[in-house]
């Protein structure tokens, strides 16, 4: 039995800026864009989402929604140096780190001595030191696996700590809305609640043969997660997983010609990129991202080792087909082979 941590930092960006000026702590605060050059909301604090503030919101509304909002620009380098200093102390307890993003992580102390094995002591010795040291809040979840390590650390936000012992797993498990699991989106949620699946609870209804014929190929990881069955290890990463260019633009393309008219210049700006980078490794796909004037995203992709402009262009017909309404944003980017090591079964394209 595993033992894994998953540590989450409490708005992270949004809580560096409010260590560095108390004065924000109790003020709404977001880290984002212009609201007048059509920002989006990378995070923000507590007291801002009181107003229905989230990420990912167009930072024009944000403000209409909290006209008192404080927007600060983004601060990436000094952000992942953050980050940084809270890997090493990750680093004290486990080598078996598999970062996720600069504000989150998986630790496998499954055998590693500290307060005698202890992985909750653990978690809570990580929190307790990156709240000294770091001057931020983390929220942790243990449990023998990455599927519920990470939806516990999410549990009792924020400054929280929800610990899934093994004799609990199965109770908790069942209980979980199936919005919970891993690749399930807004369309796949639907698809489920029409069936009168709710809660993995109703997903072990079924056998397995049957769920997967009425729910398709993606039902087979959806069955496991609700048995709480999750075998993937903590990888450690030291690679880069992918790369990309996004472009925000000041009005909306109205058409996929105009979409398609962008890609020599996203693509340009991808090879500059891809030129820079130290590691070499191998490409395995490449893929676009659009969000639409509905502020949805899309993402398609395809495997392919050298692409192409006209890769690129076909990529961005399928996605735009989708909705086929204007769209506010375009990416382009690759996917590298050693990092992409993902189960194709979790891979999902729905609408986010």
């Amino acid at each position: 039995m595993r033992k894994i941590i998953h540590v989450d930092c409490d708005c992270f960006y949004a809580a560096v800026e409010m260590r560095d000026d108390p004065s924000l702590r109790h003020r709404p605060i977001a880290v984002g864009g212009d609201p007048g050059r059509r920002g989006v909301i990378s995070t923000c604090n507590y007291p801002a989402r009181e107003y229905g503030v989230h990420s990912a919101m167009a930072s024009a509304y944000a403000k209409r929604l909290c006209p008192e909002l404080i927007i600060l620009p983004h601060r990436i380098h000094y952000y992942k140096q953050v980050s940084q200093q809270i890997r090493r102390i990750f680093l004290q307890y486990t080598d078996q780190i598999e970062p996720l993003s600069l504000d989150e992580a998986f630790l496998d102390v499954s055998t590693q001595p500290h307060f005698q094995g202890s992985a909750t002591r653990m978690a809570e010795a990580i929190r307790k030191q990156v709240k000294s040291q770091v001057g931020i809040t983390v929220s942790a979840g243990v449990a023998p696996n990455k599927f519920v390590a990470k939806i516990a650390s999410d549990w009792n936000k924020p400054d929280g700590l929800c610990v899934i012992p093994p004799p609990q797993l199965d109770d908790f498990v069942k209980a979980l809305p199936v919005e919970k699991l891993h690749g399930v989106g807004k369309v796949t949620c639907a698809r489920l609640h029409n069936l009168g699946i709710r809660t993995c609870n109703d997903i072990r209804q079924y056998n397995r043969f049957e769920f997967v014929e009425r729910v398709g190929s993606f039902g087979e990881h959806l069955y496991r997660l609700a048995h709480g069955i999750d075998e993937r290890p903590v990888q450690p990463r030291t690679d880069r997983k992918s790369l990309s260019v996004e472009h925000t633009y000041a009005e909306d393309l109205p058409d996929l010609n105009s979409c398609q008219a962008k890609f020599p210049e996203l693509c340009q700006q991808l090879q500059g990129r891809l030129q820079n980078l130290k590691q070499h490794n191998q490409i395995k796909k490449a893929f676009v991202k659009l969000k639409f004037s509905d502020f949805t995203s899309t993402t398609m992709e395809c495997g392919v080792r050298e692409p192409s402009l006209s890769i690129y262009k076909t990529l961005c017909n399928d996605a735009f087909k989708r909705k086929n309404m204007p769209v506010r944003l375009l990416g382009v980017g690759v996917r590298f082979i050693e990092a992409d090591s993902a189960p194709p079964s979790q891979i999902s394209f729905e609408f986010s």
